[in-house]
């Protein structure tokens, strides 16, 4: 059975490595974050209608994810077996996104944070340096705490386990993995 991991948390928190060094643990795939490749294609000059569009693309990116895991892993999963797949960011993303630029938020992607079901959430912390990237808005650790609290805030109020991964690369690999396996056990 897929087992859905999503990883979330404010920019510059180490979410995409985290997912990359969790799928090569666990010899599975990782679905990537569509705002990424659709920002550096379209810019940085995003309106509330794009995120909108972001949303229907980050979906549609997992379930092409899902799928391929799915078809290509069927005999492991008919044996009673479980696989994850790592998501890197989901709806509760864009709604914090929205929330936070536009003080809005599509009720198209409200409406799928209810529909869509998840096994476990990784929030990852603010205390990993900050990462120049041009892709990214919030440098000031302020800012980025306040984001924090949000994600966490969120998480307390819904029912999905997740746990808060913080310190250095070794340990928010380490934490995860221990999640994972007493999500998989």
């Amino acid at each position: 059975m897929l087992k859905k991991i999503v990883i979330l948390g404010p920019e510059s928190t180490g979410k995409s490595t985290l997912c990359e060094q969790l799928a090569q643990h666990y010899e599975t795939m990782w679905c990537p974050e569509f705002a990424r490749e659709y920002l550096l294609t379209n810019g940085t000059n995003y309106e509330y209608e794009d995120l909108l569009t972001i949303a229907r693309g980050q979906l549609a990116l997992e379930d092409e994810y899902s799928s391929t895991l799915e078809r290509n892993s069927l005999p492991m999963m008919e044996e009673g077996g479980h696989l994850p797949l790592f998501i890197d960011t989901d709806m509760y993303v864009m709604k914090v996104w929205s929330e936070f630029v536009f003080g809005k938020c599509h009720r198209f992607i409200l409406d799928q944070i209810g529909e869509r079901k998840y096994d476990l959430y990784l929030l990852c912390n603010t205390d990993l340096p900050w990462v120049e990237d041009e892709l990214r808005e919030y440098p000031e650790l302020h800012t980025r705490k306040k984001l924090y609290s949000i994600y966490k805030d969120i998480m307390v109020n819904q029912p999905v386990p997740w746990v808060d991964i913080s310190g250095d690369d070794d340990a928010r690999l380490r934490k995860g993995i221990a999640a994972i396996d007493t999500l998989l056990g």
